[in-house]
């Protein structure tokens, strides 16, 4: 019986980097993986990391006046979901509710820490 494919087969003699455009290609293609993939260079390393003060609140606050601050923007946040809610009808105003009811746990938790650290008479 006779083969009709020769035994090997024959290939593409050419390498794929014979060309110049292709090993340009092909060196092009190592710097993008390099850049995306490859492990991150000593200057981001080296670099130290500066949190950004923008928002930050002050550093010689005491855990009370934190405490109290958010305790009282949690409890503006649901005032303010109610107002809200007020004026909205429908799966909306229930959306508005829950939220408002998950802030408020939020309140009443941060007051429970403010109670057992600043205890009341």
């Amino acid at each position: 019986m006779f083969k009709v494919t020769p035994n090997p087969p024959i290939t593409d003699p050419a390498s794929p980097y014979e060309s110049p455009d292709s090993k340009k290609l092909h060196e092009a293609a190592e710097r993008a993986l390099d850049h995306y993939l490859g492990p991150p260079t000593a200057e981001i390393m080296a670099a130290p990391y500066k949190p950004n003060k923008l928002y930050m609140t002050d550093p010689e606050a005491d855990t009370e006046s934190l405490l109290v601050d958010a305790s009282e923007t949690l409890g503006s946040a649901t005032v303010m979901l109610h107002n809200h809610a007020a004026l909205v009808e429908g799966t909306h105003r229930k959306t508005l509710q829950g939220i408002a009811q998950v802030v408020m746990l939020a309140e009443l938790a941060v007051n429970r820490v403010l109670d057992k650290l600043v205890p009341t008479e």
